[in-house]
């Protein structure tokens, strides 16, 4: 692993066993990684896989004499929240690249952005679309000064270095745990596809995708093309309930459940998916009896306050 200042260093996140009634009776050894509870700065927003894909960009960032970061990203985007709370606990300036126009009296996670120091620059979707454009990000660099640029979501290079820290620390903490699977929800990948490039010969990365449709495996086949030494992967692709951010009933009915039987709040974009789907899969003995199986709470919490004022309190907890 890269070696990387004191100053973006962590000690481990919990790694705990995760005893359910379908996983039991099929026969399944789960684990869950708790990169919730691994938080930096301020609020929930810079924990997770966010702080794990930003830590060596920040390091590069500072190393290279850069002050100022520029992301893009959604009005509800955890990598918004994540970039604008990195700025406010090191010491960067911070653009925000917002997709569409400004909501009314913004929202929580554009509040906290804001409050956090971060400059919002709302542009239409046509032009958001243009966001590796070279031209669009000299165009930026003119109005706002050089910057270190993070693309949306975060995946690059440097975040797979910090997303392969995950396995490597679970092996730390349990050196015995023989994973067959690990699972993790996905956005753009870059989280799945840094674990699969630490994971042992004879184990699998799982990735439930949050979006609607296939392509994400084209883009993690994309982000794994320059490492032949990769891992097993796969995209389940059955558990996105309609697209990102889309939601039915019996997926909020186990999330409030799930957080009344084991106290541990998960997020309805991402990990709420990939548990839920965790727990079909086992009902309908998808995974082998005898299995292991380490899941990974990336985090994501922030987004909950979002969620309920925008659907009336629809999750019964506060993270």
């Amino acid at each position: 692993m890269p070696v990387i200042s004191t100053l973006f260093q962590h000690a481990p996140s919990p790694l705990e066993r995760l005893a359910l009634p379908e996983f039991e009776s099929a026969g399944l050894s789960v684990w869950i990684k708790r990169d919730d509870l691994l938080r930096m700065g301020p609020g929930l927003a810079l924990c997770g896989n966010k702080w794990r894909k930003l830590k060596y960009n920040l390091a590069a960032a500072r190393s290279g004499g850069h002050t100022q970061l520029l992301t893009f990203g959604g009005a509800f985007s955890n990598h918004i929240a994540a970039v604008a709370g990195a700025g406010a606990a090191f010491k960067f300036k911070t653009i925000g690249i917002i997709r569409g126009e400004a909501p009314p009296g913004l929202n929580p996670t554009l509040r906290f952005a804001r409050e956090c120091g971060m400059h919002l620059h709302f542009v239409d979707r046509a032009t958001f679309r243009s966001k590796e454009n070279p031209a669009f990000l000299h165009r930026l660099e003119q109005a706002y000064g050089p910057f270190y640029h993070l693309p949306e979501g975060g995946t690059n290079e440097k975040a797979l270095e910090g997303a392969r820290e995950i396995v490597t620390e679970c092996q730390y903490q349990q050196p015995t745990l023989k994973a067959d699977y690990w699972c993790v929800s996905a956005g753009t990948g870059g989280t799945a596809a840094g674990m699969t490039l630490e994971a042992k010969p004879g184990s699998k990365v799982l990735a439930f995708s949050a979006l609607k449709g296939d392509f994400l495996k084209r883009d993690l086949a994309s982000l794994l093309a320059g490492y032949p030494a990769a891992g097993d992967w796969a995209l389940i692709t059955d558990f996105h309930f309609g697209g990102y951010a889309k939601y039915r009933p019996e997926l909020l009915q186990f999330l409030n459940h799930f957080y009344q039987e084991q106290g541990i709040a998960l997020d309805p974009i991402y990990t709420g998916k990939l548990l839920f789907g965790l727990v079909d899969l086992a009902k309908h003995r998808f995974f082998p009896k005898g299995s292991t199986l380490v899941a990974v709470h990336t985090g994501g919490l922030q987004g909950i306050h979002g969620f309920n004022e925008r659907f009336g309190g629809l999750l019964h907890y506060t993270p």
